[in-house]
């Protein structure tokens, strides 16, 4: 959270959402003293609060979102101020949020005005399909790898440990290949914005490529974590069509290169001499040939291993990424959404820092971020929020999953007048 100070962040700050507490500030106090703070500067600001004893430092964390420690309770109020000087630092560091854009109707006005709209997507965008994301708990494909035995479940997209062991990927391969005849009412609404000549950009970190399938043009998507859309050799680099290596994933097997096959038929059984040192460096998923000859001086040539064209780690961004948005996107923006993702992956989450801070920003997911101010947060189901966007509009949202007479409930909670939550509405079972 506080990225000048890793040790205090995990082991003492914690965020929290303000109760009633006389030790707490309310959401409208807390709002209210962020804004003071960026008026006055932080000098001015504690002088104010702290100084003059309207606030206590402890107190102070709460406008922040910020709970302290137990270790430091019963302590003086000066123990606080470390921790108060951190908070203050990380909001400043923060994009200021818009003030003039606060309703669901500011949110509707700048999608009819907007005409150069950059769009942010992440895995809630593609979960109402059945495509699991990454990080929740319990649900998340990172949860479900723990009988992998990893160190860190983020390894079975390693691009080392693809080399040494494509199995581990291709074990739970099976499980995020993307339906390639579906996509979602939100992959339908980004679509919709392309063909009104709204959409500029869709920076999408989701590899299913659904996106092409709802009909975003390649030229206005940047698949910043590559994508199941194109498949690569890892040893010759021949390159084909995802679709054409699904049949092994769904199998459970692991796709060889048809190149690397054609080329070892036509040379026949030829050995290549083995390399100092490759015995160390021989890879896993080499383990299933049949060879005796394990203690020789020679190699049995191998086909190489089909990879799907996904930015795995250790592997750099595609170059479009960062050319097109700084070259093209950023002097030409005039609204940025973030639609199902949490953004907590760099460098995609440092995009809404890059673009100009005068820029609407529109969050919509199913809970909030603190680590980002943004102007409106529309937080539910995305593809209800989207739906309900597009009623309001008066645009024609046609598909399979949006119910034709669908009502959505919003509600504004209390002290939050930049937050709606969509809701919707169940028909009471029959009795």
């Amino acid at each position: 959270m506080i990225h000048s100070q890793p040790m205090l962040t995990n082991q003492f700050i914690i965020l929290i959402y303000p109760a009633a507490d006389p030790e707490t500030c309310t959401p409208e106090e807390a709002s209210r003293l962020r804004r003071e703070l960026r008026e006055q500067g932080p000098a001015v600001f504690c002088q104010r609060t702290v100084d003059a004893g309207r606030y206590t430092a402890k107190k102070l964390l709460s406008a922040f979102g910020i709970k302290a420690p137990s270790f430091l309770d019963g302590q003086s109020d000066e123990a606080y101020f470390g921790l108060l000087s951190l908070a203050i630092t990380r909001e400043l560091s923060k994009r200021a949020k818009l003030s003039r854009y606060n309703t669901v109707a500011d949110a509707v006005d700048l999608l009819k005005k907007s005409n150069n709209i950059i769009l942010l997507t992440g895995a809630g965008i593609s979960t109402s399909l059945g495509i699991p994301d990454f990080r929740s708990k319990g649900t998340g494909l990172y949860s479900k790898l723990e009988h992998l035995g990893l160190n860190d479940p983020q390894e079975v997209f390693d691009i080392d440990v693809f080399k040494q062991d494509p199995t581990i990927f291709y074990s739970v391969a099976k499980d995020i290949v993307p339906d390639t005849d579906r996509y979602t009412p939100t992959h339908k609404f980004i679509s919709m914005l392309n063909q009104r000549g709204k959409l500029l950009t869709n920076y999408s970190q989701n590899i299913d490529n659904l996106e092409i399938k709802a009909g975003v043009p390649k030229e206005k998507l940047i698949q910043c974590h590559g994508s199941f859309g194109t498949a690569s050799c890892v040893q010759c680099g021949f390159k084909t069509q995802g679709e054409k290596i699904f049949p092994d994933i769904k199998s459970g097997n692991i796709p060889r290169c048809p190149r690397c096959v054609q080329n070892l038929r036509a040379s026949g059984p030829v050995k290549r001499k083995r390399s100092a040192g490759a015995d160390k460096r021989r890879r896993r998923w080499s383990a299933d040939d049949t060879s005796d000859e394990d203690d020789s001086e020679y190699d049995i040539p191998t086909a190489g291993v089909m990879k799907p064209d996904i930015t795995f780690f250790g592997e750099a961004l595609p170059d479009e990424f960062s050319r097109r948005l700084t070259e093209h996107d950023r002097d030409k923006v005039d609204l940025v959404i973030v639609i199902g993702t949490s953004l907590k992956v760099t460098p995609v989450s440092e995009i809404v820092s890059w673009l100009p801070s005068h820029i609407p920003q529109i969050y919509i997911s199913r809970q909030a971020v603190t680590h980002i101010n943004f102007d409106i947060d529309l937080l539910g189901d995305c593809d209800v929020v989207v739906a309900e966007l597009c009623r309001r509009l008066g645009w024609p949202l046609d598909h399979e999953m949006v119910p034709a007479d669908q009502k959505v409930d919003v509600t504004t909670p209390e002290g939050y007048k930049s937050r709606h939550v969509f809701t919707e509405q169940t028909e009471p079972a029959e009795k």
